[in-house]
């Protein structure tokens, strides 16, 4: 008897303990849509009634829409408005209540080159991209923002001040009520998200961690591996599974393990979601892959 009192007093000991987490499972499923302009909708791609979905449109990027040229923050809309606008944001909403849309800045390149961050200095950045971004945002009735810059004129600080007050500013003003950075295994992305978390992890809710940009053939083990060592640079993070469903990315590819990797996350209560890049990608296959992501987040719920 006494050894018993004993393990559960060791037991609630450890659960209250402040470094011990229990494993959770997320319900969490993300898509970026709308940067291929192939006329791919919200209405087109299947949704899962009992998890958690956010569509993420890609791109708002601060270039000038013609000619494009730096902004200083001053974000104009690069994504498909002609299919993906305003209504039809409000209608996807309303028809399914656990929907959520954000907007993702940067991407990876804007007419016919590289989308750079470029700001004249943080304040004046800060300030352009709060004010129009806040217009974009309430015209569209979105929900979050996501950071997906890949290319950078400026230092890892400058980065970190620029998007972690527009981050605190936004959520500051109830303009947002989460963000998510997308970084990928590159020497110059990661200094600079690295420099974001250390200093704003606080403001940041999810991790768009880009699996697919590792090789082309990565293993089921490679991947865990991979997963594990963003964990561990992102930590306390919710760092979210990845693959794209195009035919020039890499990584783990849906049919080559990727859900047998997923499981192996889940059973240890590492499963924090998954996202895709991209709805409109995936419309050539008829959203197969979104389905069984769904289908197999649904059954952690």
């Amino acid at each position: 008897m006494a050894s018993k009192i004993l393990f559960s007093f060791l037991l609630v000991q450890l659960l209250s303990s402040p470094s011990f987490s229990a494993p959770t499972t997320s319900t969490l499923f993300r898509e970026y849509i709308g940067a291929e302009f192939n006329g791919v909708k919200f209405s087109n791609v299947p949704i899962n009634p009992h998890i958690d979905v956010h569509f993420i449109l890609s791109f708002a990027i601060d270039y000038t829409i013609s000619d494009p040229s730096p902004t200083n923050g001053d974000f104009n809309i690069f994504w498909d408005t002609d299919n993906l606008t305003p209504s039809s944001v409000s209608t996807i909403k309303s028809t399914h209540n656990n929907v959520k849309v954000a907007l993702s800045l940067g991407g990876d390149s804007v007419g016919n080159g590289y989308a750079y961050f470029n700001p004249s200095s943080v304040d004046s950045w800060v300030n352009n991209a709060v004010s129009s971004l806040t217009k974009i945002i309430k015209q569209y009735n979105l929900d979050g923002i996501d950071i997906d810059y890949e290319h950078f004129k400026t230092d890892p600080e400058t980065f970190a001040e620029c998007i972690g007050q527009l981050l605190t500013t936004l959520k500051n003003n109830g303009v947002i009520s989460f963000a998510s950075i997308a970084p990928f295994d590159d020497d110059q992305v990661q200094s600079h998200y690295l420099a974001l978390w250390r200093k704003y992890a606080h403001v940041i809710d999810y991790v768009n961690f880009q699996f697919y940009a590792y090789d082309s053939g990565t293993t089921v083990s490679q991947f865990l591996s991979y997963f594990e060592t963003q964990s561990t640079n992102y930590k306390g993070g919710k760092v979210l599974a990845s693959f794209a469903t195009d035919n020039t990315s890499g990584g783990l590819r849906p049919e080559g393990g990727f859900f047998s990797a997923c499981n192996s996350l889940k059973r240890q209560g590492k499963l924090h979601g998954i996202f895709i890049w991209s709805a409109d990608d995936s419309m050539n296959n008829g959203f197969r892959y979104e389905k069984r992501s769904q289908t197999m987040l649904a059954s952690s719920h």
